[in-house]
């Protein structure tokens, strides 16, 4: 009897064991599947208050965040641990897609990040906000960031603003930028293509160092300075489109360990001989192309259009009145006016 209760005991032991296992899979897979992918869009009512609009249960579940309205420090402090980076540690949150493009960046708020360490913050490694600033660090190794729509209002971007961000693949950068500062995109290595607007006056030192799969590049012909080691270490790039008929002020090292040999400068019909004695003469392949458009006409009628730029560099999503720079599949380009 004894043994029978023996066995028994260990048959209703291992049962439980089963269950209790059963249960720990189910919640971890309860856990995945409680993440919030569809796109939550909060539209806040005044600057500060995004904390108060997500609840502490789906602040670390939400994948993907829209945000319209003014956001301060607090605010950008709140994006942050969501972002899965709080301080200099690590958080649960999930969120991969961030779109700020209707939000204003406003002074005040508490501070988004404390460093004790760097004092460039305010008051002993404090960092506040400003107008219209995407701040210094404000994204800083925020690494499972996907895609990011930068306010349409900003007119700098500061000092490391989204360095290391290694799985950022998709960003957009607004017209009426004027600024990126030293070191902003460092690191952000699953950037492919990157079309600098043509308000953008000013690259700080090593702004998109090591984005290591950049393979693209458009230069404004806004652009009065770029620093030192700018586009150090973009080691994939093939193609860098300049629409800089004067060369502004250029730092050294703007293209080491970029691949000299494979990757080609278009610049503007009779600026060759300038390119080639400046630093972007690091590369081999330096080709004039008429900044209107006309380079090559299009021949094959079963090309596909594959970009549009306007006239001075910008990336165009659709067609835009006035003249249109269309490259289609053929690697042909081709002037489009649109009415």
């Amino acid at each position: 009897m004894i043994i029978m209760n023996m066995k028994e005991f260990i048959h209703r032991g291992l049962l439980l064991a089963v269950v209790f296992l059963l249960l720990g899979a189910l919640s971890i897979h309860a856990g995945v599947g409680d993440l919030i992918t569809k796109q939550v869009t909060v539209k806040l009512d005044f600057a500060g208050s995004l904390p108060y609009c997500i609840s502490s249960s789906e602040k670390y579940r939400i994948t993907n965040l829209k945000v319209v309205g003014e956001i301060n420090g607090t605010d950008l402090g709140f994006i942050r641990e969501m972002a899965g980076f709080n301080n200099w540690e690590e958080t649960d949150g999930k969120l991969t897609i961030l779109d700020l493009s209707e939000t204003k960046i406003v002074k005040g708020g508490s501070s988004y990040l404390f460093n004790s360490e760097d004092h460039r913050g305010w008051e002993n490694g404090y960092y506040p906000t400003s107008n219209d600033c995407l701040p210094l660090y404000v994204f800083y190794g925020c690494w499972r960031l996907e895609s990011l729509s930068l306010p349409s209002s900003i007119t700098s971007i500061e000092e490391y603003a989204l360095c290391g961000c290694m799985h950022l693949e998709s960003l957009t950068i607004p017209e009426g930028l004027i600024s990126i500062g030293e070191r902003a995109f460092e690191g952000c290595s699953s950037l492919t293509n990157i079309s600098i607007p043509s308000s953008v006056t000013s690259i700080g030192e090593h702004a998109f160092g090591d984005c290591r799969g950049l393979k693209s590049i458009v230069l404004p012909s806004s652009i009065t300075t770029i620093e030192y080691g700018a586009f150090y270490g973009c080691s994939r790039l093939e193609n860098i489109y300049s629409y800089m008929e004067s060369l502004p002020k250029l730092g050294e090292a703007l293209f080491t360990f970029c691949n000299s040999k494979e990757c080609t400068v278009y610049v503007p019909k009779g600026t060759y001989e300038n390119y080639r004695q400046s630093e972007f003469g690091y590369f081999e392949n330096i080709v004039e192309f008429d900044a209107t458009g006309i380079d090559k006409v299009n021949t094959s009628t079963n090309a596909k259009e594959v970009s549009r730029y306007s006239v001075n560099g910008q990336r165009l999503s659709s067609p835009a009145k006035g003249l249109n720079i269309v490259k289609y599949s053929d690697g042909s380009v081709k002037k489009v006016a649109i009415q």
